[in-house]
């Protein structure tokens, strides 16, 4: 969930950029709204980090709310609270956490994303569109990206991160834009409701 909500509209302008500078902003932009619009969308993700580490899920996503659910964990966010469920603990608990200050998110400074410090560029692909974003001279956090989407679509199929030497690779299936709504985002409380809460707000 993290690493596919790590990159925020591209809204800089520059009359200095390139012709394929434009146009891959302009496609990013697009692909971008399909995902993180106010129309929501849901898909299917596989990751991988240098094969050290796997994990596989769905995740929904609605403006500032979210679910995912995963071999290891469920989780709903809906802006201001965050409940989790840990499949693998003996312990039958949902942990509530502060949506603004989720300590279970630790890795979320890494993966922060500010337009201007890439550089945009757009190439053919034998299964798309590559979009490839790359950091600009003394830019921390992610030095690259590499976002592979549908020729006419824009859909995404792939997304790479590079932060520092380490590449995270996340596969994309079954993606949905729309139809998402607040009730399929909201925690089942009724679900759980033999469980014990425990609040780490």
């Amino acid at each position: 969930m993290l690493l596919l909500s790590v990159l925020n509209p591209v809204v800089a302008q520059d009359s200095d950029m390139t012709a394929n500078e434009r146009q891959a902003k302009r496609i990013f932009n697009q692909a971008y709204q399909q995902v993180f619009g106010e129309q929501g969308a849901k898909l299917h993700y596989d990751v991988n980090i240098v094969g050290i580490y796997k994990t596989n899920g769905t995740i929904w996503f609605k403006g500032k709310k979210k679910k995912f659910v995963d071999a290891k964990v469920n989780t709903w966010n809906d802006g201001e609270t965050v409940y989790t469920v840990r499949k693998k603990k003996k312990k039958k608990e949902v942990e509530i956490h502060s949506a603004k200050n989720n300590k279970q998110d630790k890795y979320s400074n890494k993966f922060k994303f500010e337009p201007e410090n890439f550089n945009y560029s757009v190439a053919s692909d034998p299964e798309g569109l590559m979009i490839t974003l790359k950091a600009k001279k003394g830019v921390k956090g992610i030095k690259e990206a590499q976002a592979l989407l549908k020729r006419q679509s824009y859909e995404p199929i792939r997304v790479r991160i590079k932060i520092a030497f380490i590449w995270t690779t996340i596969k994309i299936s079954d993606f949905q834009s729309g139809g998402i709504t607040d009730e399929m985002l909201m925690f089942p409380e009724e679900q759980y409701k033999d469980y014990k809460f425990v609040d780490k707000r």
